[in-house]
């Protein structure tokens, strides 16, 4: 399995860096050892981003000698990189390699429950912390989305993250975006974008519509319902589109989840 055919325009990217860095004076004992740290955090993010964006999907092999090629770099950093995405649980040992670990409708439910309620709580900090200008920001990327042609599945997607990765960094707290990171294995990506429809997708815009107005009169208890209710609302999308009925029907219903959430 080859990274780059998944992301050819990021793995090309990366692989540049990795060999622009590789070419350079080699550096000595901690100096060395901080390059080596920086490439394998740089090919973590990278599949880990991957991987929660459904670009590398579950089951799917990842090979450390061509993961390696991808990269440009030894197998060092990869096996590093590969060994943290395991103690998160994303990729799970394979007779050759690692692949990516698929999880039950059950985890997600609980995922979801933990990370709206994070996500909620980032937009109340976000409420108090951000600036006038943050939330400017926010605003323009979903004045933006609101633009986007029907069917532009990748501006969808790329407009949903930057609207919530605003958000979360408005809120200054860098644990609490950690843990929303970890709780993040489900995920608004490509292939739930190109099966959501119109209506649906329609209603997620409103849902950012609340999320803003909340944000801009800097009312911290409306901005954490309208994200709480807006992250438990696209995951009845996601569970609906990819697990089977009898599986999802097992779940403990989720507050907030409704089409009309």
């Amino acid at each position: 399995m080859s990274y780059k055919s998944h992301c050819p325009t990021h793995g090309h990217r990366m692989q540049r860096h990795l060999i622009t860095s590789a070419a350079d004076p080699a550096p000595l004992g901690e100096d060395r050892a901080a390059v080596a740290r920086s490439r394998s955090g740089d090919i973590y993010e990278t599949l880990r981003n991957a991987i929660l964006s459904g670009e590398i999907r579950p089951n799917e092999p990842l090979i450390e000698a061509d993961l390696a090629a991808s990269f440009g770099v030894s197998r060092t950093p990869i096996r590093e990189a590969l060994q943290r995405l395991a103690v998160e649980q994303l990729i799970i040992p394979r007779k050759r390699g690692w692949s990516v670990r698929e999880i039950t409708a059950a985890e997600a439910s609980e995922n979801s429950e933990v990370r709206a309620a994070l996500e909620g709580y980032a937009a109340r900090l976000a409420v108090e912390r951000a600036t006038d200008e943050e939330i400017a920001a926010v605003t323009a990327i979903h004045r933006r989305r609101l633009a986007i042609e029907p069917n532009d599945d990748a501006a969808r997607v790329e407009t949903n993250r930057e609207f919530h990765g605003l958000i979360v960094a408005a809120a200054r707290n860098v644990k609490l975006r950690d843990a929303i990171l970890r709780s993040g294995r489900f995920y608004f990506n490509g292939s739930v974008a190109r099966r959501t429809s119109e209506e649906e997708f329609h209603l997620s815009n409103r849902d950012h519509e609340q999320i803003v107005a909340a944000l801009q009169a800097r009312d911290g208890d409306a901005a954490e319902l309208a994200m709480r209710n807006h992250i438990l609302r696209t995951f009845h999308i996601f569970r609906k589109l990819s697990y089977p009925t009898s599986e999802a029907a097992s779940l403990a219903p989720l507050h907030g989840a409704s089409g009309r959430g």
